[in-house]
């Protein structure tokens, strides 16, 4: 369990809080990148990080992301006219370029010298993999794109479902890393093998992972050791990738899962479901299944909501659980969040003090763990180290088999490293 302080610290993120300076130290992702239209077209409003903005392309297609308020009269810059290169408020005519920078200031006569003085917060934003990322540190610090392999394969290798969840981020990314919860909330009573087959059965077989956790030079390697013969373990390695990314476990041979999270205030999260293969484009087969419902949930359509949610008890189906599936709910999103949305509340934060953790928990530890003491480092003055090693990103999840006398790190070292151009 966590102490209500160092609690409070993981999951504040708005500006000036510990956790949300490291998080900003980082390229974060506000968005799709189809959200926005081309040059000139509407502004889009985002809130990320505690921070409301909204985005726009300039004329030459230049990505702004701005404070959502004008600095005159603090009217919403969404409401604005996206024109000759800028942003121009509807309120008074003040404009504004990618940059922040104040290139007109029409509604006084000392405007034409005055509009050199005024700037508003502006972020560089940058498209990469389909989506739209951010950097919104301390611009001296703004380091290269991390060489996570789900963003620099090419566009058809790749499908993103963008979903916004009422949660914090720490609750929803612990169910990320933790395959123990696998063999209960995902299984089924009947025997039947979950959508896709990614799944092995041995981890539905043996409940009782053994977990070994390593610190990394991008974060971590949470390896799930299981029963699988006499002579053979089964390992689930799932990647965390500092401080927005999980790649879940999964064999050789078929799309890899990034789970991105990423914190929209302290009780909303973003989540994007990233699938993607290295070596080739996403055929039918597979589209199908990221189309059954099951391994991505329907969506209420124009929003990004599930349509299993907490208000419709996420159309649980107690039938379908006492005779098929362990939970009767359908959607593996679902699943997930109806045991991480309400850990004593639905959208509250959970009280981590009062949890009873075992053996089972060391990756949510360890997870934990380094979150904070990267927090305490940097309110100490020393600055994450990952940023500064974009290439250490450049690694697989892990799902195989291996002799037990093999180190997983040593004999799976061929499947977890990845090679990103």
């Amino acid at each position: 369990m966590l102490t209500k302080a160092d609690n409070e610290l993981l999951v504040r993120i708005g500006p000036k809080t510990p956790m949300g300076e490291l998080f900003r130290r980082f390229w974060t992702p506000v968005m799709l990148a189809s959200e926005l239209g081309g040059p000139d077209s509407a502004p889009v409003r985002v809130r990320i990080l505690g921070e409301d903005l909204v985005a726009f392309r300039d004329s030459h297609g230049k990505l702004g992301l701005l404070d959502a308020y004008c600095p005159h009269r603090r009217a919403n810059l969404f409401w604005g006219r996206n024109e000759q290169d800028g942003l121009r408020c509807v309120y008074h005519g003040w404009k504004f370029d990618v940059t922040g920078a104040c290139t007109d200031l029409p509604n006084c006569p000392e405007g034409p010298t005055l509009k050199n003085k005024v700037k508003t917060t502006s972020y560089p934003a940058m498209e990469r993999g389909g989506l739209i990322w951010a950097f919104m540190g301390p611009i001296d610090l703004m380091p290269e794109f991390p060489a996570i392999e789900a963003f620099a394969v090419p566009d058809d290798h790749r499908s993103i479902t963008k979903m916004i969840t009422v949660g914090n981020y720490a609750q929803l990314q612990e169910g990320d890393i933790d395959s123990s919860h696998v063999s209960f909330l995902h299984s089924r009573m009947d025997g039947k093998p979950i959508p896709g087959g990614r799944v092995d059965a041995t981890v539905f077989a043996d409940k009782q992972p053994r977990w070994f956790t390593a610190e990394t030079d991008y974060g971590l390697m949470l390896s799930a050791q299981r029963n699988a013969g006499e002579d053979t373990f089964h390992w689930r390695v799932n990647q965390y990738l500092m401080p927005y990314a999980v790649l879940i476990a999964a064999p050789p041979g078929g799309p890899v899962l990034t789970q991105v999270r990423v914190p929209i205030d302290d009780d909303h999260s973003m989540h994007f479901r990233v699938w993607s293969n290295a070596d080739h484009p996403l055929n039918a087969e597979e589209l199908a299944v990221l189309n059954d419902g099951v391994t991505v949930p329907e969506v209420v359509p124009g929003t990004f909501s599930t349509k299993e949610e907490f208000e419709n008890d996420y159309l649980i189906d107690r039938t379908d659980q006492a005779t098929s599936s362990f939970t009767g709910i359908k959607s593996i999103v679902a699943q997930d969040l109806a045991v991480t949305q309400d850990q004593g509340g639905y959208g509250t934060i959970a009280d981590r003090s009062r949890e009873y953790l075992t053996s089972s928990d060391k990756a949510i530890i360890a997870l934990r763990k380094r979150l904070l003491t990267s927090a305490k480092q940097l309110m100490q003055g020393h600055e994450p180290p990952e940023p500064r090693n974009p290439q250490a990103y450049s690694v697989r999840p892990g799902d195989f088999k291996l002799p037990r006398t093999t180190p997983v790190a040593e004999g799976a070292k061929d499947m977890l490293l990845a090679t990103v151009r």
